[in-house]
């Protein structure tokens, strides 16, 4: 029997965890109009999100969506301050638990794990895969509307197969029913996050354990897979759609595809071979475009330098683990900041 943990709840409503997560709940966002409100008020705050726990009165508040573009165009669901406090109070009790049963290849928003690593275990295993057969062949995958389309049912009952605590199962049935209807997570909450390698955790299991892949690695629903036989990645294909489609009520993406990794694998942003690895081309079209933006804004008192090295540093920080240096020189080329 799968081992199960109870007598969870008391531990995320009191007033050390609570406060701990208002920590991690203001990073970075310290100087927002309703961080500063409740953050003037903590204490009194703090005791009230307490209290309705304890009591069990606490309703997740209204949902506020905004779309961005970038990469793709994606709906993003913002909660109050005071229900961000909750999820990271939630998680950080929770989240160790569930952490437990994932695999060590699955990469998205876990500690010591990322893009960074996942693409290094890529190229890993592309090395590996290399060395065993003489010609590699690459499933690519990913998932049509992933985060739109898990079923709350399926997912709260996957979590109850680890949590049995009654009261911190209600807390998370709260927080995924808060979602309208009954599928869909709400890109924006840092539950969601967690709940999303809950639900694919099935996945990696699957195709581990059923199909025993030895070249596997997810990064949320992207996912690659490597052998030298094509017809066995086609074969794969087929019972990875079915049990995505019967068990989790998924489905693969139409671009979903088998290749030689001398096209080069597009994973985690990077287009990636055994000897090297460059960036998207999207990647440098976007930076370009945002480029232009800056400089006119600058050139109307919009936005700070700071603000400009900020955006441009952390790009950078993405394009030095990539054989690139020549293609971002272009994408500098010619950008001068100056005002009116």
């Amino acid at each position: 029997m799968p081992k199960t943990y109870n007598a969870l709840f008391e531990k995320i409503y009191t007033f050390d965890n609570l406060y701990n997560a208002y920590l991690k709940a203001r990073r970075c966002k310290r100087y927002k109009k309703e961080v500063l409100e409740f953050s003037s008020n903590i204490e009194e705050e703090l005791f009230v999100l307490q209290s309705e726990l304890m009591n069990g009165g606490y309703k997740t508040g209204q949902y506020r969506k905004f779309v961005i573009h970038e990469p793709k165009r994606r709906v993003i669901s913002a909660l109050p301050f005071r229900d961000r406090v909750i999820h990271h109070a939630l998680c950080t009790v929770i989240e160790p638990l569930l952490e437990k049963k994932f695999i060590n290849d699955s990469y998205a928003c876990r500690s010591k794990k990322g893009t960074h690593a996942s693409s290094n275990r890529l190229v890993e295993f592309l090395r590996r895969a290399q060395r065993k057969w003489n010609t590699v062949y690459c499933l690519k995958a990913d998932i049509s509307k992933f985060f739109p389309s898990v079923d709350h049912e399926a997912l709260k009952n996957i979590i109850r197969r680890t949590i049995r605590c009654k009261r911190t199962l209600m807390l998370i049935d709260e927080i995924v029913d808060s979602a309208d209807g009954d599928k869909g997570l709400p890109i924006g909450n840092l539950t969601s996050q967690l709940f999303a390698n809950v639900y694919l955790n099935e996945l990696d299991h699957f195709v581990k354990e059923k199909l025993q892949v030895k070249f596997y690695i997810r990064y949320m629903d992207d996912f690659v897979l490597l052998h030298s036989n094509k017809k066995q990645l086609h074969l794969w294909k087929v019972e990875i759609g079915d049990f995505l489609m019967h068990t989790l009520r998924l489905q693969l993406n139409y671009k979903t595809s088998v290749f030689p990794i001398s096209h080069g694998v597009d994973f985690v942003g990077y287009r990636t071979w055994p000897t090297h690895r460059l960036l998207r081309k999207r990647s440098f079209i976007r930076m370009r475009r945002k480029l232009k933006k800056f400089v006119e804004l600058y050139k109307h008192n919009k936005i700070t330098l700071e603000k400009i090295k900020q955006s441009i540093t952390s790009w950078l920080g993405h394009v030095k683990h990539s054989n690139s240096y020549n293609v971002v020189k272009r994408v500098f080329g010619g950008i001068t900041f100056s005002k009116n």
